[in-house]
């Protein structure tokens, strides 16, 4: 069987989503208005900036950051065969472009996809609009990667 079909996989998977889901919404990440407001840095100086989601990522960083020292220790996860690394660790043409078209796209809507998906719960107006459209771009990037790496050369 599949480790990733196993219960012990799919209960620690579902406790996760679970934790982040409840994570995102307590810490009003999926507020595209809270998440704006702590993006625009020129709001700083009439005090309109909002920094608290600041603590949010702090947090993250620092429970990622202990997971990766547990992990780094261990020859394998407990409820899968092995670990699932990125293949690609360099910083290239489509990471770089990719990772503006998030950006730009975060910063416009103040929603990230994580946040969208759990905004489903609520599903606030023009949602639908946003999930389509996401969906569609990530569909998109398979074959602008592609395009990418053939013009690099």
């Amino acid at each position: 069987m599949n480790d990733s079909l196993k219960l012990p996989y799919l209960l620690v998977a579902a406790i996760s989503g679970a934790l982040f889901g409840g994570g995102l919404y307590i810490s009003q990440m999926i507020d595209p208005l809270k998440v704006l407001r702590f993006l625009d840095f020129g709001a700083i100086p009439s005090g309109n900036w909002d920094p608290s989601l600041g603590f949010v990522i702090v947090a993250a960083i620092g429970v990622m950051f202990i997971g990766v020292r547990i992990a780094d220790k261990r020859k394998m996860p407990l409820f899968n065969g092995k670990f699932h690394l990125p293949d690609v660790k360099k910083i290239d043409k489509p990471l770089v472009i990719g990772s503006s078209l998030f950006g730009a796209g975060w910063g416009m809507s103040g929603i990230c996809p994580g946040p969208a998906i759990a905004l489903i719960a609520f599903m606030p107006e023009n949602l639908l609009i946003f999930l389509i459209t996401m969906f569609a771009g990530s569909f998109l990037g398979h074959y602008a990667i592609k395009w990418i790496v053939a013009n690099e050369a």
